[in-house]
């Protein structure tokens, strides 16, 4: 086996060895992929109760005050600094510790409630919102919660909740979404009483500035072929721990984040979290709750996005009229709110589940996080260009000169990162097809490193699986009653999870162990799953009885605009371009197309290598 070849075994036997395996619950997305619509997973839709909004609202309201008087985002975003002040206010808001018991000093709230308060400050500065989120979704309360010890929470909750900062460092210079070749390592000292952890972490949010951080680190010999990943609770203040670089970036300025090293920092045994050798896995599930906050973020910045393009829209008279009544920017503003509505349903739809604790959310929380991100990008462009010329502008420059501070182009610097944070797209892809394809590998007796087939079981259950794919159903899934205009949709949802299943199924019987390579594949099989999911939300949330005026309409039109995609999407999982544009990939990184330089000044090339 070449060297490439088995970096890539280990690397994948490391990922399977670290996911969950166990389903003791059930799936919509799961049930989707198999070609079944579990309409009763999430018919009706989840509501909020009445006790849990109350104390939402409570919150909410002095959230709101505070941002509008405290919180200037511009400041923020130009400074590249949040004040002081607003992280002292933050914690007397009690918003260091949103979901953490009130037994440890937290306010207690539900998902729901934290997601309500997290949307709302994205809308405003997503600096901010990105700060307290990296600190209680990925940092050191969420882990801590889930896989602490008695004695660990008692000690560190209550700090958190008080508003010590912390973060999560994971990422390294030279490793990203493939942990495998992790070099940070934690060396035992003193009989196994303590560690010392030797590396760089890079990218870590909050990390200049955190009091308390998890950090990842190898424990086994570094010689040895798999890695031994343990997590660790560090102090921010430890000996040997400094900020080697504060890192700048595109969009939020105002986040402290950067390179992390660590010189022989000693950390006491106690302070491993899950045990050793479960880093991993602890990182997974932690990320896994984590991007349940994310489609939040991205619906405060979308609606934040439709409320400025749509006052410039009607305001703005071009040619006799509102530049919003002409055909190509009316079309905008419909998409940008058809889709900001899917992702609102999306997000009450995932974060009810998880409150509710009845369903396994992994897949929707991925599959959320992935399509709101996308759609957050594209409604952010979409309003950037409905606003022109005073859309790239700056807010500061637009104030300067006298006109309304609309920071659509800060809004748009901040969206980017959504498609690279906990999750690359392209990563997401990978790990909800990953997920779709379990049930499949346990059918045949196989798993995801090995060729292995149990063809005798495998035979028995496509057998009556398979066929039964194709049967016309003529009812309304579930016997779910909705509006006439939806019931058409839902049906196509169900015969759209049937064709998913078809087509998952065409694809590993073409490709068999070589399907995990065809990423662009898998891809479109997992975006055709978004889809199918964004539209489930979409008509849950519609037909509830809560629905507001015009929720039926936003919802029919992203269904429209939706099966479009699905549509697109089946017909290019087997017609398309794939291999040819890898060849033609694979002949620009060898050089083939010199000319595709010239006349360009590139002052960052030290002639180390590229195409």
């Amino acid at each position: 086996m070449s060297e490439q070849g088995g970096n890539e075994k280990r690397s994948l036997e490391v990922a399977e060895a670290a996911r969950e395996s166990a389903w003791q619950r059930p799936s919509f997305v799961g049930e989707l992929f198999m070609g079944r619509l579990r309409a009763d997973l999430i018919f009706p839709f989840p509501e909020q109760g009445e006790a849990d909004r109350r104390a939402g609202d409570e919150i909410l309201e002095r959230v709101r005050a505070f941002l509008a008087e405290k919180v200037d985002a511009d400041r923020i975003d130009r400074e590249k600094e949040i004040p002081p002040e607003v992280i002292e206010g933050l914690r007397e808001l009690g918003l260091f510790g949103i979901k953490l018991p009130e037994d440890y000093g937290g306010l207690g709230l539900s998902q729901v409630n934290y997601n309500r308060i997290i949307q709302l400050v994205a809308s405003h500065c997503a600096s901010t919102a990105v700060m307290l989120s990296a600190h209680q979704s990925i940092g050191v309360p969420q882990p801590l919660k889930m896989f602490g010890t008695d004695e660990q929470k008692a000690k560190y909750l209550p700090r958190l909740a008080a508003g010590a900062m912390s973060a999560f460092a994971l990422t390294e210079p030279e490793v990203g979404s493939d942990p495998s070749s992790m070099t940070t390592v934690a060396t035992p000292v003193e009989d196994g009483a303590a560690y010392l952890i030797n590396g760089q972490k890079l990218w870590i949010t909050n990390g200049p500035v955190a009091e308390l951080l998890i950090v990842m680190a190898r424990t086994n010999d570094p010689a040895e072929e798999r890695p031994e990943i343990t997590a660790f609770i560090v102090e921010g203040s430890a000996e040997g721990l400094g900020v080697e670089h504060r890192c700048d970036f595109l969009g939020l300025k105002g986040v402290q984040n950067g390179l992390l090293a660590f010189k022989d920092v000693r950390v006491p045994k106690e302070n491993i979290l899950g045990g050793p050798g479960e880093g991993l896995r602890l990182a997974l599930r932690t990320l896994n709750t984590g991007r349940l906050t994310l489609p939040a973020a991205c619906g405060g910045a979308m609606k934040q996005a439709i409320a400025m393009a749509g006052r410039w829209a009607k305001e703005r008279r071009q040619w006799g009229a509102p530049v919003g009544h002409h055909e190509a920017v009316a079309a905008k503003l419909a998409t940008m709110s058809a889709e900001t509505y899917a992702v609102e349903s999306l997000t009450w739809l995932t974060s009810s589940l998880a409150d509710r604790e009845e369903t396994d959310i992994r897949l929707e929380a991925a599959m959320a996080k992935l399509f709101c991100s996308e759609a957050l990008w594209r409604t952010v462009d979409a309003g950037l260009q409905v606003r022109g010329g005073r859309g790239y502008e700056t807010a500061d420059s637009l104030r300067g000169r006298g006109e309304p501070a609309m920071p659509m182009e800060r809004l748009l610097r901040d969206a980017r990162i959504n498609l690279i944070i906990e999750g690359t797209s392209e990563i997401m892809h990978l790990f909800i097809a990953r997920e779709a394809l379990d049930p499949h590998l346990k059918i045949a007796g196989a798993s995801a490193t090995s060729g292995k087939v149990d063809y005798q079981g495998a035979a028995k259950f496509y057998g009556l699986w398979y066929p039964a794919l194709w049967l016309p159903r003529f009812a309304t899934p579930g016997e779910v009653v909705l509006p006439r205009r939806l019931a058409r949709h839902l049906r196509f949802v169900e015969r759209g999870a049937r064709r998913l299943a078809r087509d998952l199924f065409h694809m590993m019987v073409l490709h068999r162990q070589g399907l995990q390579k065809r990423q662009m594949v898998l891809a479109r099989l997992v975006d055709t799953g978004a889809e199918l999911l964004a539209m489930s939300a979409a008509l849950a949330k519609a037909s509830s009885p809560r629905a507001h005026p015009g929720e039926e309409e936003l919802a029919d039109l992203f269904c429209r605009q939706s099966r479009r995609r699905v549509g697109d999407l089946h017909r290019a999982v087997y017609c398309n371009d794939d291999r040819f544009a890898y060849r033609t990939a694979r002949q620009v990184l060898a050089g083939a197309y010199p000319w595709l330089k010239e006349n360009i000044l590139s002052t960052w090339d030290d002639g180390a290598g590229g195409p």
